[in-house]
């Protein structure tokens, strides 16, 4: 993923007013992010527990996506999977994200929704650069491109759903 700035990330939300854009929490360390590592930014919201944000890029430009998940307490023993990275999670390591339709029908209170890792760091559990408890991924057959590709297609058939 390309650097972005805080600027960059402001503007780049497509399901949300301008206002409430400027008014999001960004990262505070956007200079010490492992960009090339990252096939998108996620982060949650410090001011709301309830909401996480992500930043993808959509036809060579960034694309950000408020998201809303109720927190639920499940049982350590309950795991639950991610839709983009596919890992496995035990409690709620994995939320439901819902995110509000871009346009007349995300004003109009049309969502769509995707089960992803609760601190949205799927591109680095892919890679292996942040720790998981043994099991949590399965060994697949496919390389980790082909693993990153399959990712960011999950990802970006959920960003096309928020326009349709």
């Amino acid at each position: 993923m390309k650097p972005l700035d805080e600027r960059s990330l402001h503007r780049s939300f497509v399901n949300c007013s301008k206002g409430e854009a400027a008014r999001m929490t960004v990262p505070r360390d956007l200079d010490r992010l492992p960009w090339a590592d990252l096939d998108f930014l996620g982060w949650r919201d410090p001011g709301a527990p309830d909401r996480s944000c992500l930043v993808a890029e959509r036809d060579g430009s960034p694309v950000g996506v408020a998201l809303r998940f109720a927190s639920t307490r499940r049982a350590l023993t309950h795991r639950s999977m991610c839709s983009l990275c596919l890992t496995t999670h035990p409690g709620g390591g994995v939320s439901l994200m819902t995110a509000r339709k871009a346009g007349a029908a995300g004003r109009e209170g049309n969502s769509v929704g995707l089960y992803m890792c609760t601190d949205l760091a799927c591109s680095l559990y892919l890679r292996g650069r942040k720790p998981l408890e043994p099991g949590a991924r399965f060994e697949e057959s496919l390389t980790l491109e082909e693993q990153i590709a399959r990712a960011t297609d999950n990802l970006s058939a959920f960003i096309d759903r928020l326009y349709a």
